[in-house]
């Protein structure tokens, strides 16, 4: 499903970063994980093709990300790729429900209300549909985070870092979430982190 095959990436100040070669079939689920500063998060903008590698390519279905026009790569990545940032990136002035179908209306997909609905209510959030971001918990806009990252049924979620400021106990539900939702939803998964208590939870290791 996605072939990542001889990347590099150079940094401004010339730093150089090599990536090993790496196939994620469908479905799969791994982790990348490496100390903080490693490369992670570039590996990860490279494959959600929000930054070009300096050298190689990235298939996703056959599909080489870089070849695209900016328009089609961002068509492209709405409809085939979820992403869960650290930081939620919700619209304040929207609801919860219209965030979702907003993500919908971006990649040029049409708007299914119903499963919108369902998602939020198998996260727990059911309830919140017509609320706003401010007025949501952390937890709470994490799960909208999860929700939005699937709405348009995705081939692959990536989640960066999503347990770095967790406890245990939250750490454990949030990776559960993840993972239960990427296979209920028929998607690889990919998380980031150098949290170490991650690595119980997912077999398949990337290291950085």
């Amino acid at each position: 499903m996605i072939n990542i095959r001889s990347l590099s990436h150079v940094y401004e100040k010339g730093r150089k970063i090599k990536f090993p070669d790496w196939q994620i079939e469908d479905m799969d689920q791994w982790l990348l994980l490496g100390a903080s500063g490693c490369g992670k998060s570039t590996l990860l903008n490279i494959i959600s093709g929000l930054l070009k590698p300096t050298q190689g390519e990235i298939l996703i279905n056959d599909t080489d990300l870089y070849t695209l026009s900016a328009r089609s790569t961002d068509r492209f990545r709405g409809r085939h790729i979820g992403i869960i940032f650290q930081r939620p990136h919700l619209i304040r002035s929207l609801n919860v429900l219209d965030n979702l179908e907003l993500a919908a209306v971006m990649a040029g997909v049409p708007i299914d209300h119903e499963r919108n609905l369902l998602l939020l209510k198998d996260l727990g959030i059911g309830n919140l549909a017509k609320r706003y971001p401010d007025e949501l918990s952390q937890g709470q806009l994490q799960r909208v985070s999860v929700a939005r990252a699937l709405v348009n049924k995705p081939d692959l979620l990536i989640a960066d870092e999503p347990t770095s400021s967790l406890d245990d106990e939250n750490a454990a539900q949030v990776i559960e979430m993840l993972t239960t939702q990427a296979k209920d939803n028929g998607a690889a998964l990919i998380i980031a982190t150098h949290d170490q208590r991650v690595r119980e939870h997912i077999a398949k290791t990337y290291l950085l």
